[in-house]
């Protein structure tokens, strides 16, 4: 949890300040793939603000209405994160884009972006191919960081939980928090890449559809990443077991062990961010009397806390 928190709020301190240095540099250049990235660096300092808040609501103690926690709250706001902020952003973003295309085509449209009946590229004292290069070579480094945080976060968990990558600690975690922040870590890296080489395209071709382009498929990368996380957080929120090689591995403990027949029923499920629910009815040696069976378990639980971390809540029904 620590380390989830610690990831998010490198984030939040580095899309509130790219938002702010991309938002100026649209008002002082009138970049549709500016106006584009802003709308991605608002939605990514929104999306951290739901992350703490799913963070702080999630610690809360089980009670008499929720007795396995609050763990889940994460997977919720981490599925508003991917349907509210980074859909709508995207879909700005795409639809702004487009009509930058569209106004591409018109000769009479003004050279000049004026804002209010303002000049403002009249105004401005340094060429705004080079105001946005300097605001976009900012955004990559504070990205960078974030992303580092979050990529270190993610590496640490597949060490431990031995998964082949990227790909399968994807399709592995409960823990969106740093999913979540390392996902839109790297697309908001992509997205000031897309824009840098829009802007530049523009400034040598001297098209503007080259910027218009670089806002579409800016909104795109949002919108797919807007996809990919609400299907990952749908899993969760429907209650999915743990990996199946870890379930075996579990089972395997309690079959194992000294005194079991038979396991006539294992389950498991995710009750929050590296929190997981285990039940298994057992069916025990019949000679066991009653203390026998309930010192074994209580072994039985120890065990599979022992073998995997994650395991929080354990229910073990005898069947003799």
């Amino acid at each position: 949890m620590a380390g989830s928190k610690s990831v998010v709020l490198a984030a939040l301190v580095a899309n509130a300040a790219i938002a702010v240095l991309k938002f100026l540099g649209y008002l002082l250049t009138g970049s549709p793939s500016m106006l584009s990235e802003t709308y991605h660096s608002v939605s990514d300092t929104g999306n951290q603000v739901f992350l703490l808040v799913g963070i702080q609501y999630s610690a809360r103690k089980p009670s008499q209405a929720h007795p396995f926690g609050y763990g889940k709250a994460q997977f919720f706001y981490s599925f508003l994160v991917s349907v509210l902020l980074f859909g709508i952003a995207g879909w700005e973003s795409l639809k702004h884009g487009y009509q930058a295309v569209v106004a591409t085509g018109h000769a009479e449209e003004a050279a000049d972006v004026i804002i209010a009946g303002f000049n403002v590229s009249a105004a401005v004292p340094v060429e705004p191919f080079w105001v946005n290069v300097a605001v976009l070579v900012g955004a990559i480094v504070f990205e960078a960081y974030a992303f580092r945080k979050a990529f270190a976060e993610l590496t640490r968990q597949i060490r431990k939980y031995g998964w082949d990558g990227i790909y399968e600690a994807f399709r592995a975690t409960s823990d969106v928090t740093t999913l979540t922040a390392f996902t839109e870590d790297a697309i908001a890296l992509s997205g000031a890449g897309v824009a840098l080489v829009g802007i530049t395209l523009t400034r040598v071709t001297g098209n503007e559809a080259y910027d218009a382009v670089a806002s579409i498929l800016i909104g795109a990368l949002l919108m797919t990443f807007a996809v990919a996380l609400a299907w990952e957080n749908k899993r969760l929120l429907l209650g999915e077991s743990l990996p199946s090689e870890t379930e075996a591995k579990l089972r395997g403990a309690v079959a194992d062990h000294t005194g079991v027949v038979h396991i006539d029923g294992f389950r498991t499920m995710f009750i929050g961010p590296g929190e997981a629910l285990v039940t298994a009815d057992v069916s025990f040696d019949p000679d066991l009397v009653t203390g026998d069976i309930d010192e074994d378990i209580s072994q039985i639980e120890s065990t599979l806390r022992d073998l995997d971390d994650r395991v929080r809540i354990v229910y073990i029904e005898p069947e003799l």
